[in-house]
Order: C-alpha cells, then structure tokens, then sequence
C-alpha cells in the first residue's frame, strides 16, 4: 500500500453504526436483489456522493482494489480517513479475502474487529475502511450436499385476491417513481376498503411468505417492495 502509518497513531475500531450507513430505498433495494439473482458475490457501498454501488465479483474478478484513489475499483475518494491504496480484496480458490497489509494509514475492520492480513470473506461481511463501510455479499443457498444460487428457488406460492390488492396498493408509489416510499397502511386500507388492523394482518402473512419475517421492522416493507416488483408477481397493467 502506498501511505504508512503515521507515527504513534493507532489505528481506531469503528462504532456500531458507521458514518456511512443509510437505509436503501426500494429502488435501491431491486438493484441488490437483482444482483443476488445472478448468483456471484459482490459488494455493496455508497460512493462520495452517497449514491450506492453494486460490483459483482464474477468469474473472470480474482483482485479488487480499495481506495481514496479515484481508478480504485471501490473508490471511496470522499473519505479522508482512507488511504488512496487501502486494501484489497482477493479471490483464493473459490474463496473471496480481504486483505490489509498494515501500510493503511486508519487500518480497516471486519464487524468491528481489526483486519490484519488476509481474512476469509462470508456473506454480510461489514467491512469498514476510514467512516466507509462496504458489504460482502454471497448470495449462495446450500441445501444439503448441493449448493444453489437463490435464482434457483422455488417461486412465491399463488396470492389471494386480497393479498394482491393489498401488494398493488402498497407498491403504487413506488412504482409511479423510484424515489417514492411504500404506501402507508392507512393508504392501503383506504384503497383496498379494510381496516388498518386488517391490512396489518396481510402484510405480515406476506412477510413471512417472502422470507422477510426476521427483518428489522423498518426494512420490510421497502424490501417486500423491491421484491414484488422485480419479480413480476404484478403486472405493469395492475397498476
């Protein structure tokens, strides 16, 4: 790496929630379960102008290279903690590592231990360089001795009447404009002529139907958008 150390400074640990975590947008979200679907690792950031970045990892990847400096393959050139040669991720194998030498000037972590070395990536990885948190993502299903891609899962079952009404009604405004958010249950039910308390009841059976159950509260509604509609389940003439 290209920047030492600077003398007697030591290398900082992260706090829980780094600088530059921001909750993603259903749009944003599609891009991510998009990338999921084709099946290769890839990272996830946000870059200077807090825009996320999706580089998957395919075959033909084996070095990624972290850095201030803007022909970094992950620039984070809006960071001034990070070096402009910070870190690199290798693929050894058929294993994705993170790699920091020590010659990074803030050093790097791991959910929130310090990284030193070479250290097998697994999926969610948080890696965080100066106030910059990248993402390691495989989306890689084993079942089993067998390992799939989540492409290969079997489709959502057929919905209720009521279940797609209350799908179209939530996903609507994100559908007009990716900039939009997800209805509001009382925007629903007003829509579809249920009870708040009804809709609440809905959302949670598609919740759990879509896998979203164990998520934070306040990601699954944006993440049942984002999956709905790049599925297909609802038709562009739905809406």
């Amino acid at each position: 790496m290209s920047e030492t150390r600077r003398e007697g400074a030591a290398p900082t640990a992260p706090s829980t929630t780094p600088a530059r975590t921001f909750e993603r947008s259903p749009a944003e979200l599609k891009d991510v379960i998009a990338a999921e679907r084709m099946g290769h690792p890839f990272l996830v950031w946000r870059d200077s102008a807090r825009q996320q970045r999706i580089l998957a990892l395919g075959p033909d990847t084996w070095r990624v290279t972290i850095g201030r400096d803007p022909e970094a393959d992950v620039s984070l050139e809006g960071d001034a903690e990070v070096s402009r040669a910070h870190a690199l991720i290798e693929r050894v194998g058929q294993e994705w590592t993170f790699v920091d030498d020590g010659l990074s000037r803030n050093g790097s972590f791991i959910n929130q231990t310090r990284a030193l070395g070479r250290r097998r990536l697994v999926d969610h990885d948080r890696i965080v360089c100066g106030n910059s948190e990248i993402v390691f993502r495989e989306p890689i299903i084993k079942t089993g001795d067998s390992t799939v891609s989540s492409r290969d899962l079997a489709p959502i079952l057929p919905l209720s009447p009521m279940q797609r009404k209350v799908l179209i009604a939530l996903c609507r405004p994100v559908q007009a404009s990716d900039t939009a958010t997800p209805a509001t249950n009382k925007q629903i039910s007003e829509e579809v002529y249920l009870t708040v308390d009804a809709v609440k009841a809905h959302l949670r059976v598609l919740f759990e139907r879509y896998g979203l159950g164990e998520l934070p509260q306040n990601e699954k509604r944006a993440r049942l958008v984002a999956t709905v509609l790049l599925s297909g389940v609802l038709a562009a003439k739905e809406f």
